[in-house]
C-alpha cells in the first residue's frame, strides 16, 4: 500500500515539474516574441496627419517616393542644391514627421548641400508601421536612392540623424566611405535609454535594441556629435558614450543650456555653425 502512494507522488511531482517547465518556456517565449512590439510601442509616435501640400513647400523642394526592400513605399522631401556636390540625408526623431523640420532643411541647404529628408514607415505619407528593423530598411532604401537614382558619390554623402534618427544614421553609416556622420542628441542604446526613463522591465527587453554605442565602432567616416547639456530626455552622457566609442576622426560640440527639443529652434546658430565647420573640415574635393 505504501509503494503505490510513493509512485503516485513521484508521478505528481514529475507532472508538476513538466508543467512548470512548460509555463517557464511559454513565459520566455512571450518575452522574446513580445519584445519588438513593446519596444516599438515605447519608441515610435508617428504623425500622419500634419501634411503640407506640395504647392506650399519651399521653393525647389519636392516629394519623392522610394520603395524599400520589404515592399513598403516611403516618402521623402528632396531639396537639391544648384551647385553643391555635398548631399545630406536627414533622419528625424521619433515624434512628428518630416514636415515639422522644414526650417532645419532650409538652414542646412544654405550651408551648401542638397537634402533628402526621409519619412519613416508609418509617418506622414509613408506606408506601413514603424519598427526598429523597419526604419533601418527605410534608411538603406534612401541611401541607395541617393547613390543609384540621384547619382551621388558615396564620398559626397553626409548622413544626419536626430534623436532616434541617430540609430538609423549609425546603422547605415557602418563600414561605408561616406563624407561624414552627424548625430544630434544621440542615444547610446535602447537599454540605457529605458533605464534612464525608469522603465526597468523595458530595459531587459531592449537589451539588443538601438545599439548606437556598439555600432559606431564600425564607423570609418568622420563623426560630429552635437548634444545639449540640459537634455532631460537623452542625457549628454549618452552622446559622450557614442562619441568615445567611435575610432574615426571625431568632433563633439556641447550646446550649453540646450535641451532635447529646442536645439535647432533656440540654439540653431550654434548647431548649424558646428555643422558648417564639420563640412569644412571634411570637405571632399573630388
Amino acid at each position: 500500500m505504501i509503494r503505490p502512494q510513493n509512485k503516485n507522488r513521484r508521478h505528481r511531482n514529475i507532472s508538476y515539474t513538466k508543467h512548470l517547465f512548460i509555463i517557464q518556456l511559454f513565459f520566455v517565449f512571450f518575452l522574446v516574441s513580445a519584445c519588438n512590439p513593446v519596444i516599438t510601442f515605447l519608441s515610435f509616435h508617428p504623425d500622419d496627419r500634419y501634411i503640407i501640400p506640395q504647392t506650399l513647400l519651399p521653393k525647389g523642394m519636392k516629394e519623392v517616393f522610394i520603395d524599400t526592400k520589404d515592399g513598403i513605399t516611403i516618402q521623402a522631401l528632396y531639396l537639391p542644391h544648384p551647385s553643391a556636390k555635398r548631399f545630406t540625408i536627414y533622419f528625424h526623431g521619433n515624434a512628428g514627421n518630416i514636415y515639422h523640420r522644414i526650417h532645419d532643411y532650409d538652414r542646412l541647404h544654405k550651408l551648401g548641400t542638397s537634402i533628402l529628408a526621409v519619412s519613416y514607415r508609418g509617418y506622414a505619407k509613408s506606408e506601413g508601421y514603424p519598427s526598429e528593423s523597419g526604419i533601418y530598411l527605410d534608411g538603406k532604401a534612401a541611401f541607395d536612392f541617393v547613390k543609384n537614382v540621384i547619382k551621388v558619390s558615396e564620398k559626397n554623402i553626409y548622413i544626419l540623424g536626430r534623436s532616434i534618427g541617430t540609430t538609423v544614421a549609425v546603422d547605415l553609416a557602418q563600414d561605408t566611405d561616406i563624407g561624414g556622420l552627424i548625430l544630434i542628441s544621440p542615444l547610446s542604446s535602447g537599454q540605457d535609454q529605458a533605464s534612464f526613463m525608469g522603465l526597468g522591465f523595458a530595459a531587459q527587453l531592449a537589451a539588443n535594441a538601438f545599439q548606437n554605442e556598439k555600432k559606431v565602432r564600425r564607423l570609418k567616416a568622420p563623426l560630429l556629435v552635437i548634444h545639449g547639456n540640459q537634455d532631460k530626455i537623452i542625457p549628454i552622457d549618452f552622446g559622450l558614450k557614442v562619441f568615445k566609442a567611435a575610432t574615426s576622426v571625431r568632433f563633439f560640440y556641447e550646446v550649453k543650456g540646450g535641451g532635447h527639443n529646442n536645439l535647432t529652434s533656440k540654439f540653431g546658430a550654434q548647431v548649424f555653425s558646428a555643422v558648417s565647420d564639420f563640412f569644412s573640415k571634411t570637405h571632399n574635393t573630388e
